[in-house]
């Protein structure tokens, strides 16, 4: 026999898109923490107890954030969160205006009026995420560190790593396994994806000594504007041979 059809409302649980509510012999639909939105409704008769609204939901498109949002930084460095009317853990987009799984991404503009894209970080589809929101101590990632990531699947929790490790990492982990030694790189870093409190070019000259630092050898540095503001385009080698010495 088929319940009555009736209004139930309840408030969704931790998550960012459509998921599941118990009680009342139906599934409630409402927006969690991390999309910042209310609970919705319910179908089934009485009230929907408080769960896990939108465990494996992806909302869609960018999470307004101006003034009404405030992104300060977690205790792990390279994680932050974005306090409004719910906080949500968050990561800095290391690709502005793009998202992986379907995630929300929160825009927060500057006193120099620059904005800064931040992704919100799901606890209910990254372990790593629930583990730092379960307040682990330390998870030994963090901006400029070496990680190996077991487990990618659908790329969900390293696309947060990779946007805590930072680009300069990246390609330095990348060049060990598949670039040969003599061989060549092309890298564009922009600044206030790294540090939007140093001025830009503090932050090209910190990402080349890290270059540098793991045997890349810088040839060229041009700006990209006036068509990207605050991006450089830094190109050279890697593992360079040394030069030899002429013989008589």
């Amino acid at each position: 026999m088929r319940p009555p059809r009736g209004r139930g409302f309840g408030r969704g649980g931790r998550g960012d898109g459509g998921g599941r509510s118990g009680g009342g012999g139906g599934r409630g639909f409402g927006r969690g923490v991390d999309s910042g939105g209310r609970g919705g409704r319910g179908r089934g008769g009485g009230r929907t107890p408080r769960g896990r609204g939108g465990g494996r939901g992806g909302g869609r498109g960018g999470m307004k954030g101006g003034s009404k949002v405030v992104v300060v930084p977690h205790k792990h460095n390279g994680v932050f969160i974005a306090k409004a009317k719910e906080d949500a853990l968050c990561t800095k987009n290391m690709v502005p205006g793009e998202s992986v799984y379907g995630e929300k991404r929160i825009s927060v503009q500057n006193e120099d009026g620059t904005k800064v894209e931040y992704r919100v970080w799901n606890p209910f589809r990254s372990k790593l995420a629930a583990a730092v929101l379960g307040g682990v101590d330390n998870i030994w990632i963090a901006p400029g560190t070496r990680v190996l990531y077991l487990g990618a699947a659908s790329g969900t929790t390293v696309s947060h790593v990779s946007d805590i490790v930072g680009p300069a990492r990246i390609l330095a982990l990348n060049a060990s396994y598949f670039l040969k030694n003599g061989g060549h790189f092309v890298i564009s870093i922009k600044a206030n994806c790294i540090d939007s409190t140093m001025p830009a070019e503090a932050v090209f000259a910190s990402e080349v000594e890290k270059l540098k630092a793991d045997q890349f050898k810088p040839s060229e540095q041009v700006t990209l504007e006036p068509f990207e503001r605050d991006h450089a385009c830094v190109v050279g080698g890697y593992r360079m041979p040394k030069k030899q010495k002429g013989t008589s």
